[in-house]
């Protein structure tokens, strides 16, 4: 019973912090650590924007990427590494959608911290 009690508490914690990071209070938080960190150079928030141009966008918009990762286990800490470390050209799901060939590493430009709050409140857009 108090295993089961504490696991239903960490379900609850995480939904609770899931839904936080969709507050709108955070949006402007989190688009302006967007900004700072050189983010917004290649993303947009909403799907469907154009990228420099008129070509495809840079890389994909957050929206997509979080229809992409939505209720795929370890997908935060997934995409916090992509962030962080870049991603591999030669395995890009998002080719043929976006003009950029790979993401290249971010951590001169961001924090893991705020790397891994700006991944959480993505995944939590709609």
């Amino acid at each position: 019973m108090k295993n089961t009690t504490i696991r239903l508490s960490l379900i609850l914690a995480a939904l609770l912090s899931n839904a936080a990071f969709a507050d709108a209070k955070n949006d402007v938080q989190m688009k302006q650590l967007a900004t700072n960190s050189g983010c917004m150079t290649c993303h947009s928030i909403e799907s469907g924007k154009p990228g420099p141009n008129g070509m495809k966008p840079i890389g994909p918009a957050w929206q997509d990427v979080a229809g992409q990762y939505k209720g795929k286990p370890g997908a935060a800490e997934f995409l916090t590494r992509v962030v962080l470390e870049g991603s591999n050209p030669y395995s890009s799901h998002w080719k043929d959608k976006v003009s950029g060939l790979s993401m290249p590493p971010n951590a001169v430009a961001i924090t893991e911290g705020n790397a891994r709050l700006l991944v959480n409140w993505i995944l939590a857009l709609r």
